[in-house]
């Protein structure tokens, strides 16, 4: 009976705002109320009524709108929370998820993870009596993600141990940083990737450049790939970091209220040093905003795919019971003018109607762009497609099993200039052909800049740690170097 209070405060007058007929809501509620009662009586199975207005009749009115729009029960609303504030559980451990395999890659210091005895190079068998090696890789990240929440048993294959180590492990606040990653990608040229935007991305966005060489820098990679947005304050502070003060950020127009404009505040001390953004397909909401605020002000080059196409505001209205609702409430636009905002039917997502006309604008500089669904990069690249040879060598996990065994016998020579000599790249075709995986000389030869780089990224990774096989995974990338040419930095030599 909770769950149907809920709606009706939803659907009653002063909720939002004045409803001109009243008397055509109270027709509609009674017959809401009918068919509850109805359905509540006489189905078949017995149906929970938290589970006929949470699954059935809130989410069923919000798809008439946009499919953006969003009801959270209770369990949904508190991981929205959470979400917001960047503190989630865990053990404090980085693993390469396989199908039917987890590797530990880098453990935390102090984390719950090292405290419990756990290392780098191990192989999680089980979580739990769960038998890992039954599980695809979507169910192995489901599996982790629920065992984040309680105390959990596991057994831990060692290299160089027969017998299975049992390890329990007790989940804790870990701060997550939205800013995983920040090196040189050249020299002078800095790389930062940001996978989401909370409260904190600005600062550490800004912690990241001045870790790097602030001011001084000869140009910034900013890599939104992938970053599905957040915060809008974040996406602001973060935008302002490169722009003069009063120059025009976004702005918001929406049913019901002013046009809302932002501009960079009084203050604020811009970089100045040439920047490229990248960006594709799932970049979306507030890290377009970014990407786009400076592609007008003709601030900052933007490489990659078309992002996703997500410029709504969305206003989160906590409700009782400890639920919530994400209503989208207006729409932003790019300093130019252009909507973010592809055009949606109600429900749709991913498979959405076709633009057939885009609007062009004018940046700063008067270079056109196009509006209406998503930004459109100054460069597009898209990365590279992966090999039949390729998928077999990540699919089996090769890389990482070597690394492990290689490590067992040689951890001594591992370090940031070590070489992948022709004598270790034998040594790991030979380990491939005993696991019946036997390439062609012409394959193999096609392929043998990528497996050194594969091979020297996953032995770094579990000895000297991810952030040194990040900076290998990034110079083999096909956008982050056309962005360092377009900069004009250079990529220099890795093995």
């Amino acid at each position: 009976m909770r769950a149907l209070v809920l709606i009706l405060v939803l659907l009653a007058p002063g909720f939002g705002q004045e409803l001109p007929d009243t008397a055509e809501l109270e027709r509609e509620l009674k017959r809401l109320i009918q068919v509850f009662a109805i359905v509540s009586e006489n189905a078949a199975d017995a149906v929970p009524a938290d589970q006929l207005i949470y699954g059935g009749a809130i989410p069923g009115m919000l798809r008439q709108l946009d499919p953006h729009s969003a009801f959270f029960n209770p369990d949904q609303f508190e991981q929205l929370k959470e979400m917001q504030t960047s503190v989630t559980r865990g053990f404090g451990s980085i693993v390469s998820v396989l199908p039917g395999r987890v590797i530990v890659l880098q453990v935390m210091t102090g984390s719950p993870a090292e405290r419990s005895g756990l290392a780098a190079g191990d192989e999680i068998v089980a979580v739990n009596n769960i038998d890992l090696s039954r599980l695809d890789a979507e169910q192995l990240v489901q599996v982790l993600g629920m065992t984040r929440q309680r105390e959990a048993q596991v057994l831990v294959r060692r290299p160089g141990t027969a017998r299975l180590l049992p390890i329990t492990m007790t989940p804790a606040e870990m701060q997550s940083p939205s800013v995983d990653r920040a090196f040189l990608a050249a020299p002078g040229v800095g790389y930062v990737r940001a996978t989401t935007f909370d409260a904190k991305t600005g600062r550490e966005i800004r912690d990241a450049i001045e870790k790097l060489g602030g001011a001084k820098l000869r140009g910034l990679i900013l890599d939104l790939r992938d970053n599905p947005g957040g915060a809008l304050t974040a996406a602001l502070d973060t935008a302002a970091q490169f722009l003069p003060a009063g120059t025009r950020l976004l702005s918001a127009r929406g049913r019901g209220r002013e046009v809302e404009a932002v501009d960079v505040p009084a203050g604020f001390e811009p970089y100045m040093f040439p920047l490229a953004i990248l960006i594709n397909q799932t970049t979306a909401s507030a890290s377009e905003i970014v990407a786009g605020a400076l592609q007008d002000q003709d601030r900052a080059i933007v490489v990659g795919e078309p992002s996703f196409g997500k410029g709504l505001v969305q206003s989160v209205f906590p409700l009782s019971e400890n639920t919530g609702l994400a209503l989208t409430t207006a729409y932003y636009y790019t300093p130019s003018g252009r909507s973010i905002q592809k055009p949606l039917r109600a429900g749709e997502l991913s498979g959405a109607t076709a633009v057939e006309e885009r609007p062009e604008y004018k940046t700063a500089a008067g270079r056109t762009v196009r509006g209406g669904g998503g930004i459109e990069p100054d460069h597009v690249v898209y990365p590279e497609a992966p090999t039949r040879f390729r998928v077999v060598l990540e699919a089996s996990g090769s890389f990482p099993q070597f690394a492990t065994e290689w490590l067992g016998r040689n951890r001594a020579q591992a370090s940031r200039e070590m070489p992948i000599t022709p004598a270790l790249l034998d040594e790991f075709q030979l380990w491939l052909s005993r696991r019946n995986i036997r390439p062609g000389i012409r394959e193999w030869t096609a392929e043998r800049v990528y497996v050194t780089s594969r091979l020297k990224q996953e032995i770094l990774n579990q000895s000297v740690g991810v952030d040194a096989g990040d900076e290998l995974e990034v110079e083999r990338d096909p956008v982050v170097r056309r962005a360092l040419g377009l900069l004009g930095g250079s990529r220099g030599e890795v093995f």
